[in-house]
């Protein structure tokens, strides 16, 4: 268990589908440990009654169907399928519209999901925000410098019970990136991978448990796009320039005229 998780880590996101079937019909016995710990690109469907697409994930899923938050219905129907309490329903509605405004002022489109659900004990509730952004030209993207591209964010937080009115707030964030360039001066080029971080923190609730897991989300979401830029792009670019440096560099440098007049 331990090197196919190894394994998965060091797995482009684009192929981890792939290799994930072929762990779990190697490794049968730990199919629900792998399904669980393992995070996948994410899917979208459609919410036929409310003409929104809502993210798939193992969080709102039952069976073989999943639940939207914007109807509160699983797709394909389902009888007696999950549903979070009224009050956790009603914090679940003001939490994709308050994340829905933080999409597209961060990511200028694509799509957002926010799921949540009680402990087992009862004793406090885990929050799911979901974005997917399909930077292709043929898709959400707006400046067309990617052929294909992607961005799947899952931040899972626990809320801890109220106590003196305190709170205790795990956040743990994935972040899964893929591009693909196909153009006339930079060829085909691939770049793909993933991160992942948590965070911690005791909070007032004074302001309400959707301000303090907002805060924790933008804070490191920020940081893991910081990482990225500099794990993957800094040592792509380092890498390319070191194999190829620009032009400039090879040319001889001009010497001074030493010469006396």
């Amino acid at each position: 268990m331990e090197a196919a998780m190894g394994l998965m880590r060091r797995m482009p996101p684009k192929h981890t589908d792939t290799a994930l079937s072929a762990l779990l019909s190697l490794l049968p016995d730990h199919s629900s440990d792998l399904l669980s710990q393992i995070d996948q690109p994410l899917q979208v469907l459609c919410d036929v009654d409310n003409a929104k697409e809502f993210i798939l994930c193992e969080y709102n899923r039952d069976a073989d169907s999943y639940r939207s938050p914007w109807s509160n219905k699983y797709h394909p129907p389902l009888e007696e399928g999950m549903h979070p309490s009224t009050e956790l329903r009603k914090l679940e509605i003001e939490a994709n519209e308050i994340f829905t405004v933080y999409r597209d002022q961060y990511y200028e489109g694509g799509i957002s999901s926010v799921y949540l659900w009680e402990e087992d004990d009862n004793e406090g509730f885990v929050a799911c925000f979901l974005i997917k952004k399909d930077g292709s030209k043929y898709a959400h993207g707006k400046r067309g410098y990617l052929h294909e591209g992607g961005w799947d964010a899952i931040h899972v937080i626990q809320v801890g019970p109220e106590a003196q009115g305190m709170a205790h707030y795990c956040l743990t964030s994935t972040i899964m990136l893929s591009l693909t360039t196909n153009g006339d001066t930079s060829g085909t080029f691939n770049l793909s991978g993933s991160i992942r971080r948590q965070m911690k923190a005791d909070l007032s609730v004074e302001d309400g448990h959707l301000c303090n897991m907002g805060k924790m989300i933008e804070e490191l979401e920020g940081k893991l796009r910081n990482q990225l830029d500099q794990v993957y792009f800094g040592k792509t670019k380092e890498m390319v320039c070191t194999l190829r440096p620009p032009t400039e560099l090879l040319l001889p440098m001009a010497l001074p005229d030493i010469r006396k007049p």
